[in-house]
């Protein structure tokens, strides 16, 4: 048994967050920012050295005597398994404790097939991306899991998925975790691309609302900071809000007039095949927009104007500073941002639009593994967590 396990290393964690974001600090500096003695940060800096969570970093500039080493989060310490599934696909990605990327897969996957056939191959293959960079199973600090339906995130069960014949209930994160060993944290496909795009293009924004236009709609709510899924996991479900018109479209979920069922791209999609213009998916109505079709453009516009009549009244209730808009249907791109633009600078209050803006996302096919990671390194390196895992590693 080493010597830093014979010290009382509670606290340690709390001292890891004064590094997280990459600057080098002493010892003195870390006393200083924290208030706590110079003894007790020494303790704690070595027994993070002893967990490899931190390492040194050069030396700070003297003022008289020795320099005194500089310390810094690493982030490389340990690997993080980070899963996207789509309807039709499954993307994987190892990050490092800093959520980058240092390999990816991706594979055309039903997730029709059922959870066991879905998540056996993510255990595989995630098994394999670890032995591309040749790190060890026992490293893994966690799996981040987003699913394409419904999650009641304390538990990581699908919760009634329109989309996901096999999986209502089923228990995702003990599955995966009694195969791969770690901690899994499982959430929608939604609230993970909110985290990714925040992470990826917009770590300044404090206040940030990301809305994914595809099959169907959702949002991921970003408030001081911080992704709020509200009492049961269900925040951001703008897709199932009524709009007063065109109420008698039924929606998948069996209400009528929901925005998903005016709105969405497949929704759009329907109403140009209705109008004789082959069109069965997103992807159709993109293709049409960009090859320069005018109905196609009025009718995503037109979506865009429903969309911003919802989130009208999510600005005036959530006061966001930005918009995000990604899903298939916005890569039509100016129409439907265009159209989002026009209602809600209209209809919501001077003070809550002054300073915002609506912008397409930025972070591509990177937001949903990027905010996968994100979930779980925000857990394995809470405070208590990290204290717990540095009296074991030391």
């Amino acid at each position: 048994m080493s010597c830093v396990s014979l010290i009382n290393v509670d606290g340690a964690g709390t001292l890891l967050q004064h590094l997280r974001d990459g600057m080098p600090r002493t010892r003195s500096e870390l006393a200083a920012a924290t208030g706590l003695g110079r003894s007790t940060v020494a303790q704690r800096v070595d027994a993070l050295l002893a967990s490899r969570l931190v390492g040194a970093a050069g030396e700070a500039t003297s003022t008289g005597g020795r320099p005194p080493t500089q310390f810094a989060f690493n982030a490389a310490a340990r690997p993080v398994l980070a899963v996207d599934v789509g309807a039709t696909h499954v993307r994987l990605a190892l990050t490092d404790l800093a959520a980058g990327v240092l390999a990816t897969e991706v594979v055309d996957l039903d997730v029709g097939l059922g959870p066991e056939v879905v998540l056996g191959w993510v255990i595989e293959h995630g098994r394999q991306l670890l032995a591309t960079v040749d790190r060890p199973l026992s490293e893994l600090a966690g799996v981040g899991v987003g699913l394409p339906g419904p999650v009641e995130h304390a538990t990581g069960r699908p919760t009634n998925p329109p989309i996901m014949p096999g999986w209502d209930g089923f228990d995702v994160a003990g599955f995966v975790g009694a195969e791969l060993g770690c901690a899994v944290a499982v959430d929608n496909d939604v609230n993970i691309m909110a985290l990714g795009e925040h992470a990826l293009g917009f770590a300044a924004v404090d206040h940030l609302l990301f809305v994914k236009v595809a099959t169907g709609i959702g949002s991921g709510i970003i408030s001081d900071g911080a992704l709020r899924r509200g009492a049961q996991g269900a925040a951001g479900d703008l897709g199932h809000i009524q709009v007063p018109h065109d109420v008698d479209a039924l929606c998948r979920c069996g209400n009528i007039g929901c925005l998903e069922a005016i709105a969405s791209g497949a929704a759009v999609a329907a109403r140009l095949q209705a109008a004789g213009i082959n069109a069965t998916s997103s992807r159709d109505v993109v293709a049409l927009v960009r090859a320069g079709s005018v109905p196609a453009m009025r009718m995503v516009r037109e979506a865009g104007r429903t969309i911003g009549e919802v989130l009208a009244s999510a600005v005036s209730l959530l006061n966001p500073s930005v918009i995000v808009i990604g899903g298939s249907l916005s890569q039509a791109g100016d129409p439907l941002l265009a159209g989002v633009r026009e209602v809600v600078y209209r209809r919501s209050l001077p003070l809550a639009t002054a300073d915002l803006r609506i912008l397409p996302a930025r972070a591509g096919d990177l937001a949903g593994v990027v905010g996968a990671a994100v979930m779980v390194i925000e857990q394995v390196l809470a405070p208590d967590a990290v204290d717990r895992y540095v009296a074991v590693a030391g």
